[in-house]
């Protein structure tokens, strides 16, 4: 949590805040980091810049604040359903991940990406999101969260794979074939059963679980999750 979450615990002073960074969300898809200035920033709030900086302290805090955020949601829609078994809470927590990139494209780019230059908090989040998804796949795939090294190092690999063709499926140019969530989530999922595979042969304590019978399915868009959608 950094110092400007710390501001604002009372119900009101949490809604004002979350409207902000909404706001600042929309902002930032839009405009570079250092084409806003605070006073861009409060003159699009309609606001005071005195309030920006009673809930955020500066321009970097606020861009932190909405990273971090994004991160929530991001994470939220990854991991719900965890009630559901093995592998349709995989296919779930793929589905959700592209949910999130699909519908923010900007806060997934800075996710992804690391942010602004080299900004060591927002890599954190980063790396946070990274092994927050690494635990949901290993707990959907073998029941727990602790991996051998050799599985953990190809889970990395696969994500990191899974982060690159998502950055390209938001960010290409469009076309007439360009594969939709559904499909592009059933060769994710594919890919991550091949991987869980190897990682058996490599880890015979890390059985592969049976694969899903059933087609890939997108969740409802309008399902319920826990942050923002």
């Amino acid at each position: 949590m950094n110092d400007s979450q710390q501001r604002g615990t009372t119900g009101r002073a949490q809604v004002r805040r979350a409207e902000l960074v909404a706001i600042g969300r929309r902002l930032f898809a839009d405009t570079p980091y250092d084409a806003l200035s605070m006073d861009d920033i409060a003159r699009h709030a309609g606001v005071a810049k005195g309030l920006i900086y009673y809930y955020f302290k500066s321009k970097r805090g606020y861009y932190l604040a909405i990273v971090d955020d994004s991160v929530a949601a991001l994470l939220a829609r990854a991991g719900g359903d965890t009630d559901l078994p093995g592998a349709a809470r995989l296919r779930r927590t793929i589905d959700g991940y592209l949910h999130y990139a699909e519908h923010h494209h900007a806060a997934y780019r800075t996710i992804a990406t690391g942010g602004v230059g080299c900004d060591a908090e927002v890599l954190a989040l980063r790396d946070a999101v990274r092994e927050e998804m690494l635990a949901a796949v290993a707990e959907g795939a073998y029941g727990h969260r602790d991996l051998p090294p050799i599985a953990r190092l190809a889970l990395v690999g696969w994500l990191s794979a899974v982060e690159g063709t998502t950055l390209e499926w938001i960010g290409g140019p469009s076309a007439p074939d360009r594969p939709g969530r559904a499909r592009l989530g059933a060769l994710l999922a594919r890919q991550l059963r091949a991987t869980l595979a190897v990682i058996e042969e490599f880890a015979p304590e890390c059985p592969a679980p049976p694969p899903s019978e059933e087609p890939f399915e997108p969740a409802d868009d309008l399902a319920p999750v826990t942050g923002s959608p």
